[in-house]
This record gives C-alpha cells, sequence and structure tokens, in this order.
C-alpha cells in the first residue's frame, strides 16, 4: 500500500470515529451512525478526487474505505455511553483526523503532479471538508466555522509546513510528518490553549 493510501485509510478511520460520536450527540439509529460516520471518512477525499479528477474516486476504487468507516461507526455505537465528554474526545479525535487527512491531501495532489497552489488547496480541503458535512447534516455549528478557531488556518499552515520541508529533503516521509506535526500543534493550542484570530467585530457607522 502506498504512503498516500496508508493516509487516506488513517483518516477515514478517525474522521469515521468522529462522524459516529456527532450521530451519538444526536441519538440516531445505528443507520444514522453508518451515514454520518461513512460521509465524514470520505467526505473530504471525495471533493478532493472529483476536483483532481482522479477516476474513480478513492473508496470506489478501493471499497474497504467505506468498511473501515462502517466498522469505526459500530465501534462506537455500542461504546459510546463508556464515554465521560463525547465533546471533549470529539474535538480531539478531530484534531487527529484533521492532521493526517492534510497530508494525505498533500501527498496525492503532489503524486499527481500538481504545483503549490494546487497542493496546499487540495491539503486544506481533504482535511476540512467531511467535518464540514458531518456538522451540517447532524445540525451542529461546524468546527471548521466556528469564530477565531485555528482550524483551517492550521489546515493550511500544516499543507505549507509540508511543500517547504520538501524544498531541503528528498524523503517524502519526513516533509508529511511535519505537515501533521504543524496541523496538529496549531489545533491543539487552539483546544487547549485557546489560540484564536481576531474574530470580526461590528463598528458603528461613521457619520460625515
Amino acid at each position: 500500500m502506498t504512503l498516500p493510501a496508508l493516509l487516506d485509510l488513517a483518516s477515514v478511520f478517525v474522521f469515521a470515529l468522529t462522524g459516529a460520536l456527532v450521530a451519538s450527540r444526536a441519538l440516531l439509529d445505528l443507520v444514522g451512525f453508518l451515514f454520518v460516520s461513512c460521509l465524514t471518512a470520505v467526505g473530504g477525499g471525495t471533493v478532493r478526487d472529483l476536483l483532481l479528477d482522479r477516476a474513480p474516486v478513492f473508496w470506489v476504487q478501493a471499497p474497504h474505505y467505506v468498511l473501515v468507516a462502517a466498522s469505526a461507526a459500530v465501534l462506537v455505537f455500542f461504546t459510546a455511553h463508556f464515554l465521560e465528554s463525547r465533546y471533549r474526545v470529539l474535538v480531539w479525535l478531530d484534531a487527529v483526523a484533521l492532521s493526517v487527512a492534510v497530508a494525505a491531501g498533500v501527498a496525492v495532489s503532489l503524486g499527481a503532479g500538481h504545483g503549490p497552489f494546487i497542493v496546499t488547496l487540495m491539503g486544506v480541503i481533504t482535511g476540512c471538508f467531511g467535518g464540514l458535512m458531518r456538522d451540517v447534516v447532524c445540525n451542529e455549528v461546524p468546527l471548521v466555522l466556528k469564530a477565531g478557531e485555528l482550524y483551517v488556518t492550521a489546515a493550511f499552515a500544516g499543507a505549507m509546513a509540508a511543500q517547504l520541508a520538501f524544498a531541503f529533503t528528498d524523503l517524502p516521509t519526513l516533509p508529511l510528518l511535519a505537515c501533521m506535526f504543524v496541523t496538529f500543534a496549531l489545533r491543539a493550542g487552539s483546544i487547549q490553549l485557546g489560540w484564536k484570530l481576531d474574530a470580526y467585530k461590528p463598528r458603528p457607522p461613521r457619520h460625515k
């Protein structure tokens, strides 16, 4: 299995866990768990592959990705009640999934021979769109859109870190590790330490 495929598999599993946790918060049945988990797991990679005109889409070519996501959904369906704070676990699992998915998007787009702008964009899309779909479908405020949260910023910084690292090494693994580290570090700082960007604040109009 190639490195991009391994990263896709890892992000599918962890994002599927987050989808199932959101489904548990919404009190869905097992079918709902399966749907939300699979949507979350493959959403970002699907958008990436469609934009890059990769045919077939990664999970259509290898259906075991969907089986992995479904397994994660069943696991959480029978174990979520053991968690003291499902939201806390959700946020941290989402941070892990984001860091791996951004690296997967970077690896896939680099392997397809795209330039820095597309590589960065595909890293962000792969990392962010699955969670966005999950939260919208389950009527939760999307983590990606919460005011000031370092989410898209973390994904963008991770994708850029990978490209900077590629300028200094020919080893494909090290830049992807740098991508995951930077993405996770910024997201973790936002969760644990309250790192945020300034949100827009309305101002009264100036009268002449």
